[in-house]
């Protein structure tokens, strides 16, 4: 094969829409064509004799340099998204790929380096995720989405709202989003947490003290009440407050006034409660451990936020959305999860609902040095033992442990079951490509039913 002379070489290498640039054995720039240019900002003539990382600028440059490791192994590696800073200080995702260049007689020269942009990739990224999230609220779930579609009439109301739901669930950014979306959304959001407070302690916090109040009371103190004057007071796990406290808490919903400790007077409060449980208020009542008048008062509005376990769709949204907070937070580029993973996190039951799930992203962008985060980067709490994948497929009631492999086909099984045996629809709620949904259907043999014939 006859090799094109330089000239005819820098011809072709312009007209790739894709950058390339080489490197000698000390890793700097030996050729740049137009592409490269276009993307980074930076001029051939500026970036030729430069090393690459004073031209790219990225992290991965000074911890995990991917031509280094061609350059060290002889190997290629494989294809993996990154951001690098151009020469107007923006941040461009591009995708990379590196292999050897050897001369003509097989002896090793450099490096050359392919890189694609991704900023439209990105910018659709972007878009498709606005869809789907609603003041830093991130669903595609459907009782979620209706839930969204009512919080801006909730929200213009001054009607106390009661938010239920599990631990972890979002009740608190449901409240943040109804204060941003309400009339008082200029006045100040104050939060409480009642169950982390003792009773006593969460009186004087709520309504203040004036001075003398106590012993330790040297001067006035004003309560959360005052604090929250013109805007929102937002009362989490309000089912844990004692009834002594219920009751002056029933009072100012009811007249608007409210009394410090230590005071002989009241005070008015334009004040808008929205409280939370994690509690079943109903059987407290029932159970005379919560006032029926005051549960009557703070349940106007009620709106029930699903657990994770009943929305997961949402998972690979979420764990998108983790992943990149705390790739930001961490300075690390992470790309996503290896398709290993997914099984593992769909089948989880999540009790601490999403923020167990953002705990568990979290631990793994500490450990993974990798592109992508693999099963042993998971918390030892859900990963798989090293024993699940050769295990058989009984189950508990044979003795075996069934494989994740198994545990994959059931979910996807009882997915396509649930969406009428619909792959696109069901590849929308797993949050994949249908044709990947596809090729996992082939590989774990699940067939769609043929129709019966109708007589």
């Amino acid at each position: 094969m006859t090799t094109p002379p330089p000239k005819q070489t820098e011809i072709i290498l312009d007209s790739i829409a894709d950058g390339v640039f080489t490197i000698d054995l000390e890793r700097r720039i030996t050729s740049f064509n137009k592409a490269a240019e276009t993307i980074t900002g930076i001029e051939k003539k500026d970036a030729i004799g430069r090393y690459c990382w004073d031209v790219f600028r990225a992290s991965i440059c000074e911890s995990n340099c991917s031509l280094r490791q061609t350059m060290d192994t002889g190997k290629s590696i494989p294809p993996q998204a990154i951001f690098i800073v151009n020469s107007d200080g923006e941040r461009i995702p591009i995708s990379i790929s590196t292999a050897i260049l050897k001369d003509e007689h097989g002896k090793e020269i450099g490096g050359v380096e392919t890189f694609r942009d991704l900023s439209v990739v990105e910018e659709l990224r972007k878009e498709l995720e606005n869809r789907h999230s609603f003041f830093d609220i991130i669903s595609k779930n459907e009782e979620m989405m209706r839930l969204f579609g009512i919080l801006e009439q909730v929200a213009e109301s001054s009607a106390t709202l009661l938010l239920v739901g599990e631990s972890g669930t979002g009740k608190e950014l449901f409240a943040k989003a109804i204060h941003s979306l309400s009339p008082r959304r200029r006045g100040p959001m104050i939060t409480v947490n009642c169950g982390a407070l003792p009773d006593t302690l969460l009186e004087s916090e709520l309504f203040g003290y004036k001075a003398g109040a106590f012993t330790d009371a040297k001067r006035d103190k004003p309560g959360r009440l005052a604090l929250a004057e013109g805007g929102t007071l937002f009362l989490d796990e309000i089912g844990d407050i004692s009834p002594a406290l219920q009751v002056r808490l029933l009072r100012f919903l009811q007249e608007k006034v409210y009394e410090p400790l230590g005071s002989t007077g009241t005070r008015k409060a334009d004040v808008r409660i929205v409280a939370a449980t994690n509690s079943d208020l109903e059987i407290l009542v029932a159970r005379g451990r919560f006032r029926q008048d005051l549960y009557y008062r703070i349940n106007v509005v009620k709106l029930v936020l699903p657990p994770l376990r009943e929305r997961r769709e949402d998972i690979p949204l979420l764990a998108s959305h983790f992943i990149r907070k705390f790739n930001r937070l961490s300075g690390k580029e992470i790309q996503g999860l290896s398709p290993e993973v997914f099984p593992i996190l769909m089948a989880h039951e999540f009790p601490g609902n999403i923020r167990e799930l953002e705990n568990i992203i979290e631990y793994a962008t500490v450990v993974c040095k990798e592109a992508l985060i693999g099963i042993e980067h998971l918390p030892d709490s859900i990963r798989p033992s090293p024993e699940m994948p050769d295990a058989g497929k009984d189950g508990p009631a044979g003795g075996k442990t069934p494989s994740w492999e198994n545990l994959e086909r059931d979910f996807i099984l009882e997915a396509l079951q649930k969406n009428a045996w619909k792959r696109s629809v069901t590849a929308e709620q797993l949050g994949i490509h249908p044709s990947t949904l596809w090729r996992k259907m082939k590989r774990l043999g699940i067939q769609i039913p043929k129709k019966e014939p109708a007589f």
